[in-house]
């Protein structure tokens, strides 16, 4: 596998992982110190991996059968860091989610995730 398959791995466990509320795919693409930041309602808002995960679990799984938006945009990588644009949707609103990665013991994992919510 390639790099840049590696990494797109990481990304399709990430908006699986949110559309699905898969708590175990979130935390096999998240590194366990990583920080979640992003605006809601003009406040910034940082969370924790594990906060985000228990949010995303929170509001719950889509569909079996839904087919979760992933439009990646950018992909960057420099030796043992990459970041990543990707367009998705969770519980209803469409975001742009500036991810980045660091390879860890030979693994792709996200460390930082800045969100926007659009409309």
């Amino acid at each position: 596998m390639s790099e840049e398959q590696a990494i797109s791995a990481v990304v399709h466990l990430y908006v699986d992982g949110m559309a699905f509320a898969n708590e175990g795919a979130l935390r096999k693409a998240f590194h366990p110190n990583a920080s979640v930041v992003g605006t809601s309602g003009g406040a910034v808002e940082w969370m924790t991996r594990d906060a985000f995960i228990a949010a995303v679990t929170k509001e719950g799984a889509a569909p079996p059968d839904a087919q979760p938006l992933m439009e990646v945009e950018m992909v960057d990588m420099t030796g043992d860091i990459a970041r990543v644009k990707v367009i998705d949707e969770f519980a209803g609103a469409r975001y742009s989610d500036y991810l980045s990665l660091l390879k860890v013991d030979g693994r792709w994992l996200i460390v930082n995730k800045v969100w926007h919510r659009h409309g």
